[in-house]
């Protein structure tokens, strides 16, 4: 496989790894926003099940000390290809890169356990819908 198509590689699954982030962070934020705006589609189940399951992989990777699939597969595609790789998980690099910020791993598991928090108690504030018209 040439090293062009590696690296193509690796930045769709940096492109699915930050769609999966923004999925988590922007979830949440519209299901406590759609409750004050009377957004029914924040109360649908079905996303309200995918969000939780997102950021329920994320607690347990974090508690695990394990860093996720996505950024595992991207590096090594990365590498093969010869190209620069980062260590730690990917919400640390970019927040590294882009904010200029370090922390210590257990900050990023704190802030995940809380945000995997905040998402269990939308459940009881903005309850999911049990029927097509509640």
């Amino acid at each position: 496989m040439s090293d062009r198509l590696l690296l193509m590689l690796a930045d769709t699954i940096l492109l699915l790894h930050f769609l999966f982030v923004l999925f988590v962070v922007v979830g949440l934020l519209a299901i406590y926003l759609g409750y004050f705006l009377q957004w029914h589609w924040v109360r649908a189940k079905i996303f309200r099940i995918c969000h939780l399951i997102a950021i329920g992989i994320v607690v347990l990777q974090s508690w695990l000390g394990v860093i996720c699939p996505l950024t595992l597969w991207e590096m090594a595609l990365r590498e093969k290809a010869g190209a620069a790789t980062y260590a730690g998980s990917f919400v640390q690099h970019w927040l590294q890169y882009l904010l200029y910020y370090t922390a210590p791993d257990w900050v990023f598991i704190a802030l995940y356990t809380g945000f995997g928090a905040l998402v269990l108690i939308s459940w009881y504030l903005v309850p999911v819908r049990t029927n097509k018209h509640g």
